[in-house]
């Protein structure tokens, strides 16, 4: 599988702030983009993987360890029903 322009795009955020995250849980972080956005509004979809990102990396998560946060936003996003 050759490297995708957002995987090529992950790489080069990485290098620019020196994470080393590694490879980066693309999948989980776009299936909650989409899932904030269809069921919140479109601009959740941003905030969501940036709080998601910042949770795991609260707990000290590399870059495919972000599941678990993205899919509780995730579900989060899926029951919204607004406040």
């Amino acid at each position: 599988m050759s490297e995708s322009a957002v995987e090529q795009w992950i790489a080069a955020l990485d290098a620019e702030f020196g994470l080393e995250l590694g490879e980066v849980d693309i999948h989980a972080v776009l299936d909650l983009a989409r899932d904030a956005a269809h069921s919140v509004v479109r601009p959740a979809a941003p905030l969501a993987a940036f709080m998601a990102g910042y949770a795991a990396g609260k707990r000290g998560a590399a870059g495919t360890d972000i599941a678990a946060e993205c899919e509780q936003a995730a579900a989060l996003a899926r029951g919204w029903g607004g406040a």
